[in-house]
């Protein structure tokens, strides 16, 4: 029996340390985790909210706020019959119309009039009537859009169908299919990545360690965000959010993977727990560290971003990832210090002292560096060690195949109405509305201009091919978008303009679906045209902040690649004190990623079939696989390094490999895991981004980090560390046999 003589302070701080860490966690885990149903009240899901104040279609919604006092966004109800409507017929969708605006969150009309709702405006060709109606709070549009289909569907004469469609409609459904975003993507992550662990462990406690670690860090990180949304600091949106989720278990588990593996392996050499997990410790937490940081710092460069959907992402993004780390090195420690060899139960690491300094393999072979190493990595090894070059060319050949494909990829954007990936009723109504109608009806092309030129720019503007009409804006009720040829023409000299300070603005009438290629064509045309007559308009609307979104992402991507790729540049000759290894690991992570995308691009277009691609894909594409990717490398290499030091670089890079093969492909197939999860969300950002992450994730493990660094690590020799002390220090490779010694002989 122990008496109070016996509890030392070492023995006390056992019991007190792990006590308090893992209290303030459950802490931060119980404040955290209820905030995880309130993200979806700070986010926003709109175009215009990311758009840089500088660009030309946010300086118009600041002059149409001017003009309106309104933040009202339109939704487009369409009624299509199976017959022609007589003329006779309208006063019953009248009544539609007035049930319409009387629902709760459609703007209010001014003035003496009955509603604020146009219509009904029958087609030219007889079959269909549309009503626009102004949803007075964006924030709403959801509920609203909602009831007003519930108004249309029970109120639809015999024979018609009725849809609830324009930039409201789709806004709705767009929301709606983030819907799972708060459950069932978590889900579907958290009961991946369970399965892989219980497969790669073959433990039953193990597991829930490692589950309990991610979460826990993303309960943090999830309160952390809710509240710099909440206070205005950042920006977050549905599509951040998922990523967020993702980003944390993927990360968080990776991290936990390394040190069980650490804490395994010292479990072997150690007996005592506490002695071992702190071996364990200071063996991870410097590679575990390096690729947080690298990550963090990758993800913090997207503050250079001029859209705001991709500057919010970088400083959430990282916010996850200061949580994966915190969790990892703090929390699964204790964790695992508690349950000890338990952890592993049933198939506990029984304590073997230090390994004997030979082996011997079925094979006969000895090779420097796989010395104890069996299996599916001592034969990639063995592979590496009897032809290097050879192994790299091929891996080099294989990944420029794949890169090919990357001219295929459409990444220009897509159509507000292909965002969504299931059945939308607003997709469908955009189809009902252009078959009938001016296609861009309700969402109409806003011009800003002097009142001195205001009759010379509307002349402009209705010469424009693909304008259908256009008019100056009066403060009409009936907006002048749905004026023109599919309504009686009004009788009586036209109002005046609305004039402030000195601009006018003029709502024009699109031929084409607001969303569509040849409305952007237009839009370009006038925003071209139109400063010949007036150098100080300006052109926006929906058509405008689409095309100011995907130019800005361009502009984006062509910023940004060249930043990340100079931190994390610097961050690994930091760590590894060499020049010529982070050029490799470099090049290496950026044809991956090219290849990644090559063989994306031919699997969105000839297998899923998509339309194209948001036009931020690839520059979050690159952001996560190139950080990410460095990361295994950076697991492989700081090993590499360790093991070169004791052994010589080539046996070094084998045993490198052997040791941390295993290790690093389950990481790499969890965090695969994890991001295919995102494909839950029908949503064709999030899908894209599920699609390349996921592969190109496998691709780096399986190819890259296993076969084309090893092997042109092993080809260059010594030379990799250059021009570090280990490169100069010829003695030191020779005294370990890392040069002179063949690394493949048979035993006699």
């Amino acid at each position: 029996m122990k008496t109070r003589s016996d509890w030392t302070p070492a023995r006390w701080l056992r019991i007190v340390l792990p006590a308090v860490v893992i209290v303030i966690w459950l802490i931060a885990a119980g404040v955290g985790g209820p905030t995880f149903g309130k993200l979806s009240s700070v986010s926003e899901n709109g175009q215009a909210a990311f758009l840089p104040a500088s660009a030309e279609s946010t300086e118009v919604q600041d002059w149409q706020k001017k003009f309106t006092d309104s933040n009202a966004i339109p939704a487009i109800v369409v009624v299509q019959s199976d017959t022609s409507i007589p003329s006779s017929s309208l006063q019953d969708y009248a009544a539609l119309g007035v049930k319409l605006g009387q629902v709760d969150g459609v703007q209010q009309p001014e003035g003496d009039a009955q509603t604020s709702v146009a219509g009904p405006i029958p087609s030219e060709d007889g079959k269909a009537v549309e009503f626009i109606v102004p949803i007075a709070d964006s924030d709403n549009v959801k509920t609203v859009v909602a009831e007003l289909r519930t108004v249309v569907a029970d109120n639809l004469p015999d024979g018609t169908q009725g849809w609830v469609t324009g930039p409201a409609g789709l806004t709705a459904d767009l929301v709606n299919a983030f819907g799972g975003i708060d459950g069932i993507l978590l889900l579907v992550a958290v009961g991946a990545v369970f399965v892989i662990l219980l497969l790669v462990y073959r433990s039953l406690v193990l597991p829930f360690l490692v589950l309990f670690t991610s979460i826990f860090a993303l309960c943090a990180a999830i309160l952390v965000v809710y509240l710099f949304a909440l206070w205005g600091w950042i920006k977050l949106s549905g599509q951040s959010q998922g990523i967020l989720s993702i980003l944390v278990i993927g990360a968080a588990t990776d991290y936990s993977l390394l040190l069980v593996a650490r804490y395994r392996e010292s479990l072997e050499h150690v007996e005592s727990r506490w002695a071992a997990i702190g071996r364990a410790w200071r063996a991870a937490w410097e590679p575990i560290a390096a690729s947080g940081a690298t990550v963090i710092l990758a993800l913090l460069c997207l503050l250079f971003s001029d859209l705001n959907s991709n500057k919010s992402l970088g400083p959430i993004a990282a916010i996850g990832i200061v949580f994966s780390l915190l969790s990892a090195l703090t929390l699964l420690p204790m964790l695992l210090a508690a349950f000890g060899r338990a952890a592993f139960w049933p198939f506990r690491p029984k304590f073997v002292g230090e390994r004997p300094a030979e082996h011997k393999h079925a094979d006969g072979v000895r090779i420097a560096g796989l010395e104890g190493i069996g299996g599916l990595w001592r034969r990639v090894g063995t592979l590496i060690a009897r032809r290097p070059r050879a192994t790299w060319i091929v891996a080099l050949v294989l990944l420029a195949a794949c890169a090919a494909g990357v001219t295929q990829l459409k990444a220009n954007g897509v159509q507000q109405s292909d965002l969504v990936l299931t059945q939308s009723d607003a997709a469908d109504g955009q189809k009902i509305v252009a078959k009938h109608f001016d296609a861009g009806s309700g969402s109409p092309v806003l011009v800003v201009a002097k009142e001195s030129e205001k009759d010379a720019v509307l002349s402009a503007v209705q010469g424009t091919d693909g304008i259908a009409t256009a008019s100056f804006y009066t403060g009409n009720v009936r907006p002048a978008a749905v004026t023109g040829p599919d309504q009686p023409a009004q009788t009586g000299p036209a109002p005046d303009p609305i004039v402030k300070d000195g601009r006018i603005l003029i709502n024009a009438t699109l031929s084409s679906e607001a969303d569509s290629t040849a409305a952007e064509q237009t839009v370009r045309d006038l925003r071209e045209t139109l400063p010949k007559t007036d150098p100080s308009v300006l052109v926006g609307g929906v058509t405008a902040i689409a095309i100011d979104t995907n130019d800005t992402a361009q502009s984006d991507l062509a910023k940004i690649i060249p930043i990340v790729l100079a931190v994390i540049l610097v961050i690994l000759m930091l760590l590894l004190r060499s020049i010529l290894a982070p050029l490799l690991l470099i090049a290496s992570v950026v044809l991956s990623y090219a290849a990644a995308l090559g063989v994306s691009a031919l699997v969105f277009n000839n297998v899923f079939h998509f339309p194209g691609a948001d036009a931020a894909v690839p520059l979050f594409g690159f952001v996560f696989l190139v950080a990410l990717g460095v990361d295994y490398n950076i697991f492989l290499m700081t090993r590499v390094r360790e093991e070169s030091l004791r052994i010589g670089t080539r046996p070094g890079i084998l045993r490198g490999l052997g040791v941390t093969g295993s290790v690093i492909t389950s990481a790499g197939v969890v965090l695969a895991a994890t991001f295919a999860a995102l494909g839950v969300i029908p949503i064709l950002f999030l899908a894209q981004i599920a699609f390349i992450v996921a592969f190109g994730v496998l691709l780096d493990t399986v190819i890259v980090r296993s076969l084309l660094v090893p092997a042109a690590a092993y080809d260059i020799g010594r030379a990799i560390w250059w021009p570090s002390k280990l490169w100069r220090d010829a003695s030191h490779e020779e005294r370990r046999g890392g040069e002179k010694e063949l690394p493949a002989t048979r035993r006699d």
